[in-house]
């Protein structure tokens, strides 16, 4: 006789009647709350104030005007504030941030998650790579912990968790749609990390975090016409700001390498003209006068294909490789000479500091 089970009672089959050649069942990420739980307690709104002199506008002459308000100084002053985002990353305070958040600033408050609202002060920052260290005093602080944006993948999933538009802690998600990109911007250091997690006004110096929560880029930009989200942000790696950050820390800016010469990238065509075999490397076109490549006898024309054994793929690459000696270092440049192989060591100076506020 047959035994007849009900749906929910049907015997269990034992190892012997499974399919070992079934893949198992992928594991289906439902919710982000895990990473989100950790690296937001870290992100901080900020808030920053400035006063603007009024300017005379009754008057059209600026002749005119000058003469008034050097008489009667004008008094009426108009108050512009900012919005935010920062990440705390060390124990002492510390805050990472965009330097334009904070460009100008003479007050800045930082808002944590739990509602506490603290002054901050300015350890230092830098222009060339849009970054600024903040430093607030308090206790039992949450530190947000750093990833490595060097193992990132177009693809991997992203949180950019930070204060747009004033609304405070806001997470959005997206994917890693590009490395390495530098090309809409003049600076020569921008390695941006580009996604599609909105960012908006207001998420600037916020995390942008992987699924296990740690901090894998601070977002910087976003590209649109209107100013809002159109799925193309950018974040500065984490690896570029840690290295950053403990420069500020430690001398209060940043030290960058410099030998002072002017060189352009070596393309297979102009290779083809300078009859260079080698198809790569930099061709001095400017060398500035007691700088640190005229004295170790650098001189335009020349060619350098290594500094310290590293092949030069790009000019990029070569100023990313000067940029990182220590002031006092020694670089060993090798090159051609008008056919000639050469190499010289030249000693690094600090590079000089931009301008600006």
């Amino acid at each position: 006789m047959n035994t007849a089970y009900p749906l929910a009672a049907q015997p269990i089959q034992n190892s012997s009647q499974t399919d070992h050649n079934q893949p198992p069942a992928p594991i289906v990420l439902t919710s982000f709350a895990p990473a989100v739980n950790k690296a937001a307690p870290a992100v901080v709104n900020i808030f920053t104030r400035k006063r603007i002199k009024q300017a005379n506008n009754l008057y059209n002459s600026a002749t005119l005007r000058a003469l008034i308000d050097k008489r009667n100084p004008p008094s009426r002053y108009r108050e512009e504030n900012n919005l935010g985002s920062g990440v705390i990353v060390s124990p002492q305070g510390h805050i990472l941030t965009n330097n334009h958040v904070i460009s100008g600033a003479e007050d800045i408050e930082v808002l944590l998650r739990d509602g506490r609202f603290l002054r901050a002060e300015i350890v230092g920052r830098d222009l060339e790579t849009d970054l600024a260290l903040l430093k607030v005093t308090a206790q039992n602080l949450p530190i947000i912990q750093f990833g490595d944006s060097s193992k990132l993948q177009v693809g991997d999933i992203v949180l950019a968790i930070g204060n747009p538009f004033g609304l405070g802690n806001t997470v959005t998600s997206g994917i890693v749609s590009a490395l390495n990109r530098s090309q809409f911007r003049a600076n020569n250091f921008d390695n941006f990390i580009q996604t599609d997690a909105a960012i908006n006004p207001g998420n600037s110096g916020g995390a942008l975090v992987n699924t296990r929560g740690e901090m894998i880029g601070l977002n910087t930009i976003n590209i649109s016409n209107s100013g809002g989200s159109q799925g193309i942000g950018f974040a500065i790696p984490s690896i570029l700001a840690q290295d950053i950050m403990y420069q500020l820390i430690t001398y209060g800016e940043v030290r960058r390498g410099w030998i002072g010469i002017e060189a352009k990238e070596i393309s297979p065509m102009l290779a083809q003209q300078l009859h260079n075999e080698a198809g790569f490397g930099l061709l001095i076109i400017g060398v500035l006068q007691n700088g640190p490549g005229q004295k170790a006898g650098i001189q335009a024309g020349d060619i350098i294909t290594h500094i310290n054994n590293i092949k030069i793929t790009s000019a990029k690459n070569a100023l990313k490789l000067i940029t990182n000696l220590r002031p006092g270092d020694i670089a060993i440049l090798r090159g051609v000479r008008q056919n000639q192989s050469f190499h010289f060591k030249v000693l690094a100076e600090e590079r000089p500091q931009m301008s600006g506020s």
